[in-house]
């Protein structure tokens, strides 16, 4: 069974996804859209000129490019974060506001009734533990840049409070000032651990048709048997038994997409003989985008990149040392505890009390009584249950027994991406490595280089150590317990490899020998083993081979079906079918311009389908993602017994069956085979934004799909996930590394920065990515000029200790 990740979570739906999946189409602003244009160019940022911020101590410049990437220069470190968060909510406010509100469970003020679950759970998600070590975990002086960051936060807010983005008014809301705690939320990274999910999905597999059977449909790496804890009955465990958790993953739940790429080369295989590192993280193709660009300077800070705009500092980049980019690990951070609700004895029981039988002993269920505000209704009183695992997340009244989530979130340190501002800082590799170790969740695949000539990799995150495999939900009787984390010196890392080539494409990246427990689904290795192929080709690399390498859209599944299919056509005298020819003469190139893409993609997914019902019977609907190539080629290329008693003719059967089946599809959608079937007619990319369709961007042709490097999966044909940033660093000469974002910098409707970098995404193009100050003065388009003034009538928070 395939598991496609992204850096959303895999996967997770961002925050517009969701944001615009819980609207819905009938929220959607309908009023005129010129008008509606005009009044979101009237509260634009101010992007010259000198503007007064409460809170800051000396002048701070902001140098916008020509591509919105503010340059922020700053005489202190204070003065720096303060004024990233005044920038970034110059640019996102809105987009902030959501994330706020997602992770503190506001969003039923705004949408209503349909988010009052989605809600309890993110409350249910809150850390709750131990704040001075939550705080510590992430950099010494963590809280005070935290606070600086939200202070410019809130100054902004302020200053725009009384005309903010169009989207507070279309929604009749004004943005709230947020506290220090805001960046700690869980709920953004949560979807990129979906091991709960999995758990779930071999559960129900279990259950349809045992377990020996259910590890051969869906085998794990490295082969493990599955062993459903004894005593506990899998039967009734299905979706509903994760509750709202499973709404947190947006609409792409039980999805597995494709994920991230990163790789680093040393000078050895550079044309300039120094490193170089490209990156490029999935998530949701969003409007607004969910990457930001930034570049901080200030004494001890000169770091540029992409992260995401609610959050100080950078993911993903280069200070003047080092560089570095991620992609999802997949480490199994979560398990989910299914808890025997028993009767309370009279010592504990109180009025609508709850226990669970844990070490042989009834507990009561921990409670916190909370209150939902709900637009358009009266508020919601809501009960947040607790076990020793964690959140119970469902109820199954009928077993009597509970569902509790496990996470690795309620342990201290675990907000997503915070640990960046250690990363930032990294002079060397062992700077590097202790700052990964405080890396914790998402578990990322973090590669390094340095302009000394060194590379590395280290994969990084808060792992649990079982005594079980984590495959299956287990009783919460005291049997399965974590027994801590791995250490930073358990990790799988590499410095300095001998063939000067490190790759990650959230591919089983275990070194060979490697013992310890990290996850057992891994993304296929389509990707990777077509990265590493062109890195060992003997050719000395620059920065527009790996622009090329970025877009690269060779399908190694084409590769391999295709033939078979040639020879089955070929036995039943169909090589001159149009059809037929056009994949014959086709490169496995997956051009938006060609047909034989489409042709390709729409016979592979009935091919699944078929391959599915094969080997899983009734039991296919279980099998939620084994229709993917790395099931269907090996079935087919050595013809499964399953197959009948000529496997050989039966496959040929299969193949030329599924294949009539799309030849009908789409020539009933689009006619007969000709320009019409280009893949890119129906493999798009779309920016609609989440409130009004007047400020919606014109989707684009793709390339590529869920298995090439141009990585561009989604549901259906469409495009919903893949590289909206991408970097390429050259340790020769930063100013000649090149990013792009998609669709733009800023998410203010009108703005020159909202959907300008789309078309250089569209047609595979970058942007330079200036780092020395000449060459940013080069590219300056906007200069503003950040003044320090006086917070009148406002008290000064006290600044957290550094």
């Amino acid at each position: 069974m395939e598991s496609h990740r992204t850096d959303h979570p895999v996967t997770r739906a961002s925050l517009v996804v969701a944001l615009a999946l819980l609207l819905g189409t009938p929220l959607r602003a309908q009023s005129n859209a010129a008008a509606t244009l005009d009044s979101a160019r009237a509260r634009l940022a101010k992007l010259d000129g000198s503007m007064a911020v409460p809170g800051l101590d000396s002048a701070v410049e902001v140098r916008r490019d020509r591509w919105g990437v503010p340059h922020i220069y700053a005489r202190t470190q204070h003065d720096l974060f303060l004024a990233q968060g005044w920038v970034a909510a110059q640019d996102r406010l809105w987009q902030m506001e959501m994330w706020r509100r997602v992770g503190e469970g506001r969003l039923a003020e705004v949408l209503g009734a349909s988010a009052v679950e989605r809600d309890r759970f993110a409350r249910l998600l809150r850390y709750r533990g131990d704040m001075a070590a939550e705080w510590r975990s992430y950099a010494p002086d963590a809280r005070a840049i935290v606070h600086d960051f939200v202070q410019g936060v809130n100054a902004y807010i302020r200053e725009v409070h009384d005309r903010p983005p169009i989207e507070f008014t279309l929604l009749g809301i004004a943005p709230e000032e947020w506290t220090d705690a805001v960046p700690l939320q869980r709920m953004a990274a949560l979807a990129m651990t979906g091991n709960a999910l999995s758990e779930i999905e071999r559960a129900r597999l279990v259950a349809a048709v045992g377990a020996a059977r259910a590890a051969e449909l869906w085998p794990t790496t490295p082969r493990r048997a599955l062993d459903p804890a004894p005593g506990l009955d899998l039967t009734g465990i299905d979706e509903s038994s994760l509750g709202a958790a499973r709404d947190a993953y947006g609409g792409l739940a039980f999805t597995r997409i494709e994920g991230s790429n990163n790789w680093v080369v040393s000078g050895t295989r550079s044309a300039s003989g120094k490193p170089l590192l490209a990156n490029d993280p999935h998530r949701g193709i969003t409007l607004p985008s969910l990457r930001y660009l930034t570049h901080l300077v200030a004494p001890g800070w000169n770091v540029i990149g992409g992260g995401e705009p609610a959050l100080p500092g950078v993911a993903g980049g280069h200070n003047d040392r080092v560089g570095f980019g991620f992609t999802i690990v997949g480490m199994d951070q979560q398990d989910v505890y299914v808890e025997e609700l028993v009767p309370c004895s009279s010592g504990i029981a109180n009025a609508g009390s709850r226990c669970y039988r844990t070490d042989g002993e009834a507990r009561p269920v921990q409670r916190v009584v909370d209150t939902i505000r709900v637009r358009g209704e009266s508020p919601r009183i809501v009960v947040l249950e607790f076990t020793r695992h964690g959140p119970v997340v469902s109820v199954d009244s009928l077993r009597h027994r509970a569902f509790a989530l496990r996470f690795v979130g309620s342990e201290p340190g675990t907000a997503g991406y915070l640990a960046q501002l250690s990363l930032d800082r990294a002079r060397d590799w062992s700077s590097f490595r202790a700052a990964a170790e405080r890396w914790k969740l998402p578990t990322e695949n973090l590669v390094y280089a340095d302009v000394d000539g060194n590379i590395g990799w280290i994969a990084a995150g808060l792992s649990p150590v079982r005594s079980w495999p984590g495959l299956l939900p287990v009783p919460g009787d005291g049997r399965y317990e974590w027994r801590g984390f791995l250490r930073i010196d358990d990790l799988p890392q590499s410095f300095n490899p001998r063939d000067g080539i490190i790759v990650t494409a959230n591919n089983d990246i275990r070194p060979p020998g490697y013992a310890n427990q990290l996850n057992y689904d891994w993304a296929p290795p389509y990707r990777s083993d077509r990265i590493r192929s062109v890195l060992d080709s003997g050719w000395r690399f620059t920065v527009g081979d790996f622009e090329r390498l970025q877009h690269d859209e060779i399908s190694l599944p084409a590769q391999a079906l295709v033939p078979m299919l040639l020879r089955a056509a070929s036995r039943r005298g169909d090589l001159e079918r149009p059809e037929i020819r056009a994949l014959s003469s086709w490169n496995d190139v997956m051009s938006a311009t060609d047909a034989a893409p489409l042709l390709f993609e729409s016979w592979l997914s009935g091919l699944g389908h078929r391959v599915s019902s094969i080997r899983a019977g009734s039991a296919a609907g279980a099998l939620r993602a084994g229709e993917g190539p790395s099931t269907i080629i090996p079935f087919l290329q050595q013809p499964s017994p399953e197959l009948g008693a000529r496997p050989e003719q039966s496959r040929d059967s299969l193949l030329l069956a599924a294949f009539d089946d799309a030849v009908r599809a789409l020539t009933r959608q689009f006619g007969p085979i000709g320009p019409s079937w280009a893949w890119g007619s129906v493999h798009r990319a779309s920016f609609p934004h989440p409130i009004a369709r007047a400020f919606d961007l014109t989707a684009v042709p793709r390339g590529g799909d869920g298995n090439t490097v141009n990585a561009t999966g989604g549901l259906g044909f469409s495009q919903t996930h893949g590289a909206s940033y991408r970097v390429i660093i050259d340790f020769a000469d930063f100013d000649a590394s090149v990013a792009t974002n998609v669709p733009g910098q800023s998410g203010q409707p009108g703005s020159e920065y909202y959907g300008n970098l789309l078309p250089l995404w569209a047609d595979g193009r970058y942007f330079p990515l200036p780092f020395s100050r000449a060459a940013v003065e080069g590219a300056t388009a906007h200069v503003l000029t950040l003044a320090p003034a006086p917070m009148v009538g406002i008290a000064s928070p006290p600044r957290p200790s550094r």
